[in-house]
């Protein structure tokens, strides 16, 4: 144990925003992330600030310089070293008596009740393209009735999801399981996303790849993600403020100063949204 770190200092200027009973709750709570890169990393480092101490998280990739522009855990020095190691190391470095129990071989079938263990929420920090695990988590989620964020940094800003036990679940919301290809599970998780398909009309090129699995981000997108999904993990966890939860959703861009509520019944199963898949699928499928 540090003794340099003390809990109550550390964390005292969150004191006002949250009752000091109310912060002593948070430190006991436990939270799952998977992923540990762009939103994954930011999720960890904002929990950890707002005084959570206990984490699951999972990632089984390498710092890459092109993670630079988004990453928490991206510098120099961190170039080829595993992200779940290195955040791991970052909320030792932020809270020494933090417990951080890391899965590097990232979540399948063989681990996922093990990541899920004892854990009050889950923050959805996967890579937009890792549709199959993000399958896998959240119905698990729905069986064991854990609470679950997911916030996607889309240009300048964050489209956001809940799902709470007892409403929507994520199948009946995305309906992957009627999708035949990657393809359409793909389309069905952007028009699912942002419903009302903000015009994004700053881009400058065309860099999207999705054959190659890749997408343009920027840092404030990230960190967008980190703050919306971090407040109602604060909400959920201490049970209180409104929750928009499934099948409403909201959308938010500082670039075009926007601020959008969706609500979209029967999900994508929704008359409008199958014909917004119409026209995602054939995107996808031109870029790939």
């Amino acid at each position: 144990m540090n003794k340099l770190f003390d809990y109550e200092k550390a964390f005292s200027r969150n004191i006002c925003w949250l009752s000091k009973s109310e912060q002593n709750l948070l430190s006991k709570k436990r939270v799952a992330i998977a992923g540990a890169g762009g939103v994954g990393g930011e999720h960890l480092v904002t929990l950890l600030r707002l005084g959570i101490q206990n984490f699951n998280i999972s990632d089984f990739d390498e710092f890459e310089v092109h993670n630079f522009n988004r990453q928490a855990g991206a510098f120099m020095s961190t170039i080829g070293r595993p992200k779940c190691e290195v955040m791991s190391e970052i909320a030792k470095d932020i809270n020494p008596n933090s417990d951080i129990k890391r899965f590097d071989e990232g979540i399948n079938e063989s681990n996922v009740n093990e990541f899920l263990e004892g854990v009050d929420i889950y923050v959805d920090s996967l890579d937009f393209f890792a549709i199959d695990a993000r399958v896998l988590l959240f119905k698990k989620c729905e069986e064991k009735g854990i609470p679950l964020v997911t916030a996607a940094p889309i240009g300048m800003g964050c489209a956001f999801l809940c799902f709470m036990p007892g409403k929507m679940s994520f199948e009946k919301y995305f309906r992957f399981n009627d999708c035949k290809n990657s393809n359409e599970k793909y389309a069905k998780f952007i028009i699912g996303l942002s419903p009302k398909f903000m015009k994004h009309n700053y881009t400058v090129s065309d860099e999207v790849d999705f054959g190659e699995g890749k997408g343009p981000s920027t840092p404030m997108g990230v960190k967008a993600c980190g703050s919306i999904a971090s407040t109602y993990v604060l909400k959920i966890l201490l049970k209180r403020g409104k929750l928009v939860v499934a099948p409403h959703s909201m959308h938010f861009d500082a670039y075009i100063n926007e601020f959008t509520k969706s609500y979209v019944p029967f999900g994508n199963r929704n008359p409008i949204q199958l014909l917004k898949f119409h026209f995602a699928k054939k995107a996808f499928i031109k870029k790939s």
